[in-house]
C-alpha cells in the first residue's frame, strides 16, 4: 500500500535526528506495535520510509482474554507488509499493574532487539500522549524533570539501545486517519475508557477543552526536556570537579562554584547516594541541600550527611550510617 509521499518525507525528517543510522542500509530498527491506531501508523510510516529495514514485535501481557487474538491480528498485518514480526508473551506480577506491565514490556522488547541485532527501538508515543503526560504531572506538582514529560530520544530500560519516539509531533487523529486510509482496523483497548486511570480522565477533559493549544503545550514539554539535559550536564560537571569519592566517605565542595538553588546540588547529592548504592528522589535531595546549607546533620536512606570545615573550606560529607548497637 502506498502512503502519500508528503507523510513519508515528514516521518523521515522526524526520525533522522533521533536515529543516526537512517542512511545506513544495513541498519534495522525495531518497532513496538500493540495494534492500536498509533502503533499501526508507526508501522505503516516506518515501512514506507525504511522498506526492508524494520522489524516489529507485539508484547502479549496476557491480562485480557482478547490479547492473544489482538497480537495475532498485528502479525497478520505485518505479513501483509512483509515485515518480520514476533509475538512476545510476558508475565506481569501483582502490584501497580500499569508500571509492572510497562517494565515487563520494555524488558521483553529490549531483549528482542538485542537478539535480532536491531539498532534501536521505536515506540508510537505521539503529541496527545505528551500533552496528557504534561498536564497529569503538573497536576501532581512534578518538578522540571517530570514536566519534561516524554523524551523523543532515550535508552531502553535495562538495555544499551536507543529508545526512539519519532511521532511526538503528530496528533492522535492524524495517525488514526493513516490507518483508516490503509483499510486497517486498530485494536480497541477497553482500558482506554476506564476513568479509574488519571490519564483517561485527563484525556476526556482535554477532548472538551478546545482552547488548549496542543502544539504549545508539547513545545513547553520539549523545552523543559532541553532544560533537564542542560541541568544533567551541569550536574555531571559539578560532580567531576567538586566531589571526591573515597572508600569510607565522599566529600562535596558544594560552595566552591557558587551555584545557587537545589537543582544542581540536589542532582549531585543524588549521584553521591547512588555511589553508596542508595536512592533518593529530588524532593529529598533538595531538603538535604537546605539542611546542609544551614549546617544541620541529617540521616537519609542509611547515609549520614554533615558539614566539615577543613583547610579553610566547608565540605559536605557523606558516609554510611553507623548501625546502632542493641542489647
Amino acid at each position: 500500500m502506498q502512503l502519500p509521499q508528503g507523510l513519508v518525507d515528514r516521518f523521515r525528517a522526524d526520525l533522522e535526528p533521533l536515529w543516526p543510522f537512517i542512511d545506513q542500509p544495513e541498519s534495522r530498527i525495531g518497532l513496538a506495535v500493540s495494534g492500536g491506531g498509533d502503533s499501526l501508523a508507526l508501522l505503516l510510516l516506518a515501512h514506507a520510509a525504511l522498506a526492508g529495514r524494520v522489524e516489529a514485535a507485539t508484547v502479549d501481557h496476557r491480562l485480557r482474554p482478547e490479547s492473544a487474538a489482538e497480537a495475532g491480528h498485528v502479525a497478520a498485518l505485518c505479513r501483509e507488509l512483509g515485515v518480520p514480526h514476533r509475538i512476545i508473551p510476558v508475565n506481569v506480577d501483582g502490584g501497580n499493574l500499569q508500571d509492572r506491565a510497562r517494565a515487563a514490556r520494555y524488558a521483553a522488547l529490549g531483549k528482542w532487539c538485542e537478539e535480532r541485532g536491531l539498532d534501536g527501538l521505536a515506540t508510537a508515543h505521539q503529541m496527545d500522549d505528551q500533552v496528557e503526560t504534561f498536564i497529569m504531572r503538573a497536576n501532581r506538582g512534578s518538578g522540571v524533570s517530570g514536566l519534561s514529560s516524554i523524551r523523543a530520544l532515550g535508552t531502553v530500560p535495562g538495555a544499551p539501545l536507543r529508545l526512539i519516539r519519532p511521532l511526538l509531533g503528530w496528533r492522535r487523529k492524524e495517525l488514526r486517519d493513516i490507518v483508516e486510509a490503509a483499510g486497517w482496523d486498530a485494536v480497541d483497548d477497553p482500558s482506554n475508557e476506564n476513568e479509574a486511570f488519571d490519564r483517561i480522565r485527563i484525556r476526556k477533559a482535554l477532548s472538551e477543552a478546545d482552547w488548549i493549544d496542543f502544539d504549545g503545550v508539547a513545545k513547553s514539554a520539549r523545552l523543559l526536556g532541553e532544560a533537564v539535559a542542560t541541568i544533567d550536564w551541569m550536574v555531571g560537571r559539578e560532580y567531576s570537579e567538586c566531589v571526591d569519592a573515597g572508600a569510607e566517605e565522599t566529600t562535596y565542595r558544594a560552595l566552591q562554584t557558587g551555584i545557587g538553588g537545589a537543582l544542581v546540588a540536589g542532582g549531585v547529592i543524588r549521584s553521591i547516594f547512588r555511589g553508596f548504592g542508595a536512592q533518593i528522589d529530588m524532593g529529598s535531595a533538595a531538603k538535604l541541600v537546605e539542611a546542609l546549607r544551614a549546617g544541620r546533620k541529617s540521616n537519609v536512606a542509611g547515609i549520614e550527611a554533615f558539614v566539615r570545615d577543613q583547610d579553610g573550606e566547608r565540605l559536605w560529607v557523606f558516609r554510611r550510617e553507623v548501625p546502632r548497637r542493641t542489647g
